[in-house]
């Protein structure tokens, strides 16, 4: 098989509802399933457990046509859930420990030179946490790291470890304000946390309010999203940007190209039941539109 031009490293799991209704998930799987409708066919690293819902990510992965070699089955460890729960109207999520992706392996063979994207949930344990760290020592391409901090499950003695390792980092305005930006002059406090970890580039999402992105060389840039109606589901919104953020490392897009494209389908993603819309036609449009699989997409998109 072919080396994929990206890694993806982490969590996949079922929101699990009172009700009895689930919906597959996890931050790190959503990209790969966005990635996977694009055409590049990332490689993800994860691990489930052996058991019915364990078989039931693998048969979707399959299904979608996505690469299953780097999930790795445990016997001890369940498949990865969250428990949702209301109170007062308001969804609370209980992210259970000792979940089959707290213990990936670090036996997976080297991979490619490509970009490595990972977030930090799956790195709540130390197991995962040391085969991150082998397929750092393996990947020769640039890190991007997607900030999730869902309390308790992150240290900022962690996080300061992680960004010093990366080359992007992504995180939403919450996240940015817990770790010391977010005030009135946010384009400083980005430049300020790019400097501090020396980052190539620094993205942060603004949810309505659309993203700023900066890089080391001084280039920002913001996009507002348009009044978006129809919104039915606003979970993985993030994690649709993240994913066409990738897209643009990728193809080098340029950084305005790279943002508007990366808030048109965070757009569109919300106005879709669940984070991994099984809609092939959704993604074929904006292929369509951007130009995807034309040999001259990355020379033609970086003068736009």
């Amino acid at each position: 098989m072919p080396a994929s031009p990206i890694t993806v490293f982490g969590e996949v799991l079922f929101d699990q509802f009172p009700d009895g209704h689930r919906l597959l998930g996890g931050a790190p799987f959503n990209v790969a399933w966005h990635l996977q409708a694009f055409g590049l066919s990332p490689h993800f690293i994860s691990r489930v457990g052996n058991d019915g819902q364990g078989d039931d990510i693998i048969d979707a992965m399959r299904a979608w046509g996505m690469d299953v070699t780097g999930v790795q089955r445990d016997d001890t460890h369940p498949t990865g859930q969250v428990l949702v729960r209301f109170i007062d109207g308001e969804p609370h999520y209980d992210i259970v420990a000792g979940q089959a992706y707290d213990f990936i392996d670090a036996s997976f063979g080297a991979r490619s030179h490509g970009l490595l994207y990972h977030g930090s949930l799956a790195l709540r344990h130390p197991v995962s946490r040391a085969a991150l760290d082998r397929l750092k020592r393996q990947q020769g391409g640039r890190i991007f790291v997607d900030v999730n901090l869902r309390p308790p499950w992150w240290q900022i003695t962690d996080l300061v470890q992680w960004f010093s390792s990366a080359d992007w980092v992504k995180l939403n305005l919450a996240e940015f304000s817990l770790l010391g930006g977010g005030g009135l002059d946010i384009v400083r406090e980005m430049a300020d946390f790019l400097k501090r970890y020396q980052l190539e580039g620094l993205v942060v999402t603004l949810g309505e309010g659309g993203a700023h992105a900066l890089t080391h060389d001084g280039e920002h840039r913001m996009v507002v999203p348009q009044i978006t109606s129809g919104v039915i589901d606003t979970v993985g919104a993030g994690d649709a940007f993240s994913a066409v953020v990738l897209l643009g490392l990728h193809y080098r897009w340029s950084l305005s190209t790279l943002l508007e494209r990366a808030q048109d389908f965070a757009s569109a993603i919300v106005r879709q039941r669940g984070a991994t819309p099984a809609d092939r036609g959704l993604y074929r449009s904006f292929k369509v539109q951007w130009r995807l699989g034309n040999a001259q997409e990355s020379s033609t998109s970086s003068a736009n």
